[in-house]
């Protein structure tokens, strides 16, 4: 079946640069931080990075698995795994020397306290580091991606040979188990497996059993979107006005708004973010619901420079985000959690000018590449045999 090429959509580079710079916001320790963190119901920007990631990958190779290219499908996002696998083991060496080293000699506690397995057990923290198994504090997000990218060809192609509803009813199965407590079961097996005694919080913040529901559903509405069918075209208006009303209340939550008995501490781990606790799955599919009903107003705020051009490397910009982080952690002294003043207008002036240097950057070299006219072949002139 011949299927026409798949064109580009800007708003969706837009919205994955919407999301790094809600990320860098968050991640800088600055007052902005405070600012940016869930500002409405209970919404992160690494859920909408992963997401939107899973919808891209599913969106472009869908296609061509259904085409019979499994095997091309397989190298390409193998090759994409180990390219991001690289850049994950560039900043673990930054932090493992460059950062670690000016946390020992300066005693900058903020560092220090990113650091501390790999400061106690460095052999470990290396070995571990390179396994995936070690993941210290915002150095967490790569290892996971690299992970979903690996068996994203396996869950393409059997949700062509089984359809999407097994799949979908698979990955929600593993989040149920991840809810009650399959990530310890595991985390002990391999632990007793490589004699690698990483404790469970050193392994990263994300519990991965329960965010590859968000990856697998990225997957499932990416690979609808490739052939124009998208399932959130079907939801009734009345089902759109229960979700805004349930969006209302999550946001009362957030803030505290509703009483004593209606805070997100009183509601535990049911709203948790790294476990994507139940309620907040519900929050989840209520907010993506509104946004996709509201999404000609959502497109005409974001599809705009430099959002677009962030999100076309977002490889590159996450981590220049993360050196820029480490610089502004390494900037606190004492006990002082935050920058404040000029120091902090400065870092974040700086960083995003940055970031949108190596964003154009990467996307002027890209188009060089695909402009630069293949060079011909000329055949050498034969010898000619005295």
């Amino acid at each position: 079946m011949h299927l026409p090429r798949l064109e580009r959509r800007p708003e969706l580079d837009a919205l994955r640069g919407l999301f790094l710079v809600w990320m860098t916001l968050t991640h800088l320790p600055t007052r902005f931080a405070d600012l940016v963190n869930q500002p409405i119901g209970f919404l992160s920007s690494a859920e909408g990075f992963v997401f939107m990631s899973a919808l891209l990958v599913g969106r472009i190779y869908i296609r061509e698995i259904q085409q019979g290219d499994e095997a091309g499908v397989h190298r390409k996002l193998f090759k994409r795994s180990l390219k991001i696998y690289g850049y994950h083991l560039l900043l673990l060496f930054f932090a493992f020397t460059i950062a670690a080293a000016y946390a020992v000699h300066t005693h900058k506690a903020a560092l220090t306290n990113l650091l501390d397995f790999y400061l106690a057990h460095p052999a470990t923290a290396i070995v571990g580091s390179v396994l995936l198994l070690y993941c210290p504090p915002l150095l967490d997000i790569l290892p996971m991606y690299v992970i979903f990218l690996v068996f994203t060809p396996v869950v393409l192609s059997a949700a062509v040979r089984f359809g999407w509803r097994k799949i979908l009813a698979a990955s929600a199965l593993v989040w149920l188990l991840a809810q009650f407590g399959l990530r310890d079961y595991v985390h002990n097996w391999i632990v007793h497996l490589t004699h690698l005694h990483i404790p469970l919080q050193e392994t990263g913040a994300f519990n991965l059993f329960a965010w590859q529901a968000v990856w697998t559903v990225g997957l499932w509405l990416g690979a609808e979107l490739a052939y124009d069918r998208f399932p959130l075209r079907k939801v009734p208006r009345w089902a759109v006005a229960i979700c805004f009303l349930i969006c209302l209340l999550f946001i009362g939550i957030r803030f505290s708004w509703l009483g004593p008995n209606m805070t997100p501490q009183s509601f535990g781990l049911q709203l948790d973010k790294w476990q994507i606790g139940p309620l907040r799955v519900v929050n989840l599919i209520c907010f993506t619901i509104v946004f996709y009903w509201l999404r000609k107003y959502v497109i005409r705020v974001v599809s705009r420079e430099p959002l677009l051009t962030l999100g076309k490397a977002s490889l590159q910009v996450f981590c220049a985000h993360l050196f820029f982080v480490f610089v502004g952690l390494a900037l606190l002294y004492g006990e002082v959690e935050q920058l404040h003043g000029w120091t902090a207008v400065i870092l974040l002036v700086v960083t995003f000018v940055s970031l949108t240097w190596v964003a154009a950057r990467e996307v002027r070299k890209r188009r060089d590449k695909k402009n630069q006219p293949a060079t011909p072949h000329v055949a050498e002139p034969q010898s000619v045999s005295r």
